[in-house]
């Protein structure tokens, strides 16, 4: 089993940035990919970014590319997503996911382990 709790989450305004956090505990996380997805209101999950616990590949969607960066701190267990110039469209509750490692890391299903989530809201 694996726990994921996010946080970081908040109000900004336009062009603010936030970093998320994701904490990650219980088995081994050394063959995972580490997602980030989020939804919002009236609409489907969608793929933000993801990042393999070992390696440095990085994937993005491509709504954020540009603005947005993964990372994780292995000896912590935790995974990270700086948004930067965050606009009124990136509001949404952001869910961090773990999964086998694979190349589909956009794919929801294919990750079996989900935090709470965690409530971004931007203003105009």
């Amino acid at each position: 089993q694996v726990q994921l709790v996010e946080s970081g989450g908040g109000l900004v305004r336009t062009g603010d940035s936030l970093r998320l956090s994701c904490l990650a505990s219980g088995r081994t996380l050394s063959r995972s990919v580490m997602g980030w997805f989020r939804q919002a209101p009236g609409k489907e999950r969608e793929f933000v970014s993801a990042i393999m616990w070992s390696g440095n590949n990085e994937y993005y969607g491509r709504s954020v590319k540009g603005r947005f960066t993964i990372s994780r701190d292995n000896a912590k267990n935790t995974v990270y997503l700086q948004m930067n110039s965050l606009k009124p469209e990136d509001t949404a509750v952001y869910y961090c996911a773990a999964g086998p490692q694979t190349l589909r890391v956009a794919i929801p299903s294919n990750y079996n382990y989900w935090g709470q989530g965690t409530q971004v809201t931007v203003s105009s």
